[in-house]
């Protein structure tokens, strides 16, 4: 399935019970193996968007696709052998008391065996770097390990496509860190196919291969993170900014007149380009 589409998607429009319009002309291809930003400030209906991915939301006009198949006439066990959605509170989605039932739970339930379950769950754990913690209560895990339990719980059950809501909310910046690391791991090694949605725009530019800016329930940007990051009065009408590091160079290009040939979006970009100038100014 290398390089097919996994996810495609054609919303015309989605509107609340009270015809509040939360989606609106959404027109998204996810290949198999990217790892895709959804990008926008609060409200802007990032998680709506991800529950019509998981088919959690079905009343909208339009299409779905997950593998060519339109999602409303799959199953839930055949949209949940592919897919899943990580809520923003892990606490939202653990029940179980020990960290291998609740990984245990979904496989059980799509019908494996108590020897197939367990060869899952210890291989998701493994995955997600908990594989010492099979046994411990889930009371005494942390914010950042609970959200690994809930990524190897979707693990177990086979899924090839994870939907993350706001991955890092709530970490320190080193489990930010370690947040994305393990997303990447699973989305490089592992094959994983990995849309997440985020506010955090220093986030975007170092992992993701795709991005999409959403406003008001509209996609008004899409591309790669260099394509879609431009300007800071293009990004400050959908209530963003650039990158920091970005945001500097720009100034510096367009206020202090220093030739940057172009705006880098992380610290190794930044400084290959700031070297790179300081090579000419030695030649000239």
């Amino acid at each position: 399935m290398e390089n097919s589409v996994r996810l495609d998607l054609d919303i015309k429009s989605f509107k609340y019970p009270d015809n509040t319009v939360a989606l609106s002309d959404i027109q998204i291809s996810m290949k198999s193996g990217e790892f895709t930003g959804l990008l926008g400030s609060n409200g802007s209906g990032k998680t709506t968007l991800l529950k019509v991915m998981d088919g959690l939301l079905k009343d909208f006009d339009g299409s779905v696709l997950l593998d060519g198949t339109e999602i409303r006439r799959l199953s839930p066990k055949e949209i949940y052998r592919k897919i899943g959605l990580i809520f923003q509170n892990p606490d939202e989605q653990l029940f179980a008391p020990t960290v291998f039932e609740d990984v245990a739970f979904g496989p059980l339930n799509m019908g494996f065996s108590e020897a197939e379950t367990s060869e899952r769950v210890l291989g998701a754990l493994r995955d997600v770097d908990m594989e010492h913690y099979a046994q411990k209560s889930i009371h005494n895990l942390s914010f950042g390990q609970k959200k690994r339990i809930c990524i190897a719980g979707l693990l177990a059950m086979g899924h090839e496509i994870l939907l993350m809501d706001e991955p890092t909310a709530g970490l320190d910046p080193m489990g930010e860190y370690r947040m994305m690391r393990l997303l990447t791991e699973l989305n490089r090694k592992k094959g994983v196919t990995i849309v997440m949605a985020t506010h955090s725009v220093d986030l975007v530019p170092v992992f993701l291969d795709n991005l999409y800016i959403l406003s008001r329930g509209k996609i008004v940007r899409g591309g790669s993170p260099e394509e879609v990051f431009t300007a800071p009065k293009d990004m400050e009408e959908v209530k963003l900014r650039l990158p920091h590091i970005a945001e500097m160079i720009y100034k510096l290009k367009h206020e202090d007149k220093i030739g940057f040939g172009k705006i880098p979006l992380t610290v190794g970009e930044a400084r290959r380009e700031i070297l790179k100038i300081m090579e000419d100014v030695k030649e000239d």
